[in-house]
């Protein structure tokens, strides 16, 4: 690995290669798992039933589903949801016609009832019809292409071209991998995902354009130097700062993992990657891909307008 000379100096540029095959594969690997098993959606998007009951002692989930199995709801996903006497109960299926909804509350109510003796209190029933399931998957994917798009124009007005591309390259890159992970491990994914999901967006579009402000800024400013080690040095300058938003991120999203409950799972762990996929992809996916482009310092220097005198110092 080749060390700069000036401080502490980290020869991120040398493994790009290294670096483009590793995301090379997992882009590959996510996107076989979305064709082939596809992405467990949830009743948000396919439509179903989604009923809340309460217990007077704590819920054993396990007996929960086995008291649906027999009731013929062998499909359905049961969820802790806040505390450990609340449940929270997926049923996929029904068309929201007359009282099907309403049947199919009242029979879920009646097999938990039997099968346990303290008290249940049924305290929410909501259904998403099909057609709404499809407007909602609809409108979750345009949102994100929508997303994509102005960051593009973003990006493109505020430094160069080159580094729009890099920016929506790296954000393709962290929301594939993200989708592919969920479709890969088979974990339900429902609109909180979505929500994470342009919420990964956001913070590696914040933690990309940190690191392209360094790299026009040193572009303009080191006289000597190839492309390379001005982004190698622009790597190492802001390394720190991205480190440590990284962590602290990382620490709050842990937090919620473990201790947020299973309502919230997805939610959490499809930030916990998209965080750490896209610090890396700030640093390895949108500089390796300005490089690529052929960035140099002529397409960063700042055009002089005519008229005006330079008086120098």
């Amino acid at each position: 690995m080749r060390i700069l000379k000036s401080g502490q100096q980290i020869d991120f540029m040398g493994k790009r290669q290294t670096a483009a095959i590793v995301s090379l594969v997992m882009i590959v690997v996510a996107i076989g798992s979305i064709v082939v098993r596809g992405l467990d959606l949830g009743i948000d998007f396919t439509g179903g039933t989604l009923i809340e009951v309460g217990y007077a002692q704590p819920a054993d989930l396990e007996a929960v589903r086995a008291a649906l199995e027999q009731s013929g709801h062998g499909d359905s996903s049961v969820q802790q949801f806040g505390t450990s006497r609340d449940v929270l109960i997926r049923l996929g299926g029904g068309d929201g016609e007359g009282d099907d909804s309403a049947r199919l509350s009242n029979d879920v109510f009646a097999a938990l009832s039997q099968a346990v003796d303290s008290e249940v209190e049924l305290r929410r029933v909501e259904f998403v019809g099909p057609q709404v399931g499809d407007e909602l998957t609809e409108d979750g994917a345009l949102a994100v292409l929508v997303a994509l798009i102005a960051i593009l124009m973003y990006v493109a007005m505020r430094f160069e071209w080159r580094f729009a591309v890099g920016s929506v390259v790296a954000l393709v890159h962290d929301v594939v991998i993200t989708v592919g992970l969920f479709a890969l491990l088979q974990i339900e994914f429902d609109l909180p995902v979505l929500a994470a999901v342009l919420a990964v967006i956001g913070y590696s579009l914040n933690d990309t354009i940190v690191v392209f402000d360094r790299i026009r800024e040193n572009f303009r400013k080191m006289r000597k130097g190839t492309p390379v080690d001005i982004v190698n040095r622009s790597l190492n300058e802001t390394l720190s700062r991205t480190l440590v938003t990284s962590m602290t991120t990382l620490l709050v999203l842990l937090a919620l993992f473990f201790l947020g409950g299973e309502i919230i799972h997805g939610f959490a762990f499809a930030l916990l990657i998209g965080v750490l996929i896209g610090t890396y992809s700030s640093i390895y996916v949108a500089s390796t891909a300005i490089l690529m482009l052929g960035v140099s310092k002529a397409d960063l220097m700042q055009v002089k307008k005519e008229g005006v005198v330079d008086d120098g110092p």
